[in-house]
């Protein structure tokens, strides 16, 4: 059976319920996400939701899968410059908590261990490549390339709202977050930053 496009009316729902359900599944997760909550919200029925989405996991996955593809395409790597990354990244942190809430929820309820998804090439291919030709053209230390980009992004997530020492917001002064700035682009770029005395 041949999937029909959305109407107007039907993707509008369709949208209600993807931002509503963000928001839901940001602030309980998944087993404490509640489908009677989003319908309602979303001015739809439970019929709606499974016909679009299968069922609450269904949704979830949607929702998950998408927050990944869009930090990954509203913040491209530039492994040539990985510190101004790190601080982009910082700030899609800021304009998007719950994105980065969605992936402590997929970790805390699904996968304790090991990559968070399950094919993560799907999304971290063109990083890594892009990674090992910098460490090719001398412009990044060595070492794994998956290695490297799990350190710049943990590294950016340092005031992100999964860290355990403070969870920054875009509401606190434009000076903070500058100074928050310019510290993470100068630790980015020491860490990752050929040394002369390894290279051959």
């Amino acid at each position: 059976m041949v999937d029909q496009p959305l109407t107007s009316r039907g993707a509008a729902t369709h949208r209600r319920i993807i931002e509503v359900a963000t928001q839901e599944f940001a602030e309980h997760g998944i087993a404490g996400a509640r489908v009677d909550r989003i319908v309602a919200a979303a001015r739809t029925n439970k019929a709606q939701l499974y016909a679009y989405f299968g069922s609450k996991e269904g949704l979830f996955d949607a929702i998950f899968f998408s927050s990944l593809e869009r930090i990954v395409n509203v913040v491209p790597i530039d492994a040539t410059d990985l510190a101004d990354w790190a601080v982009r990244l910082y700030d899609e942190y800021l304009r998007r908590p719950d994105l980065i809430r969605l992936a402590t929820w997929a970790r805390l309820e699904r996968r304790p261990a090991g990559h968070l998804v399950d094919d993560p090439d799907r999304l971290d291919d063109n990083k890594l490549r892009a990674i090992a030709e910098a460490q090719a053209a001398g412009l990044v230390r060595r070492g794994d390339p998956f290695d490297v980009m799990a350190m710049v992004i943990a590294m950016s997530m340092a005031w992100s709202p999964v860290s355990n020492v403070y969870a920054a917001t875009a509401q606190e002064p434009a000076e903070l977050h500058e100074r928050r700035r310019a510290l993470l682009h100068e630790s980015v770029l020491r860490a990752m930053a050929v040394d002369q005395d390894h290279q051959s």
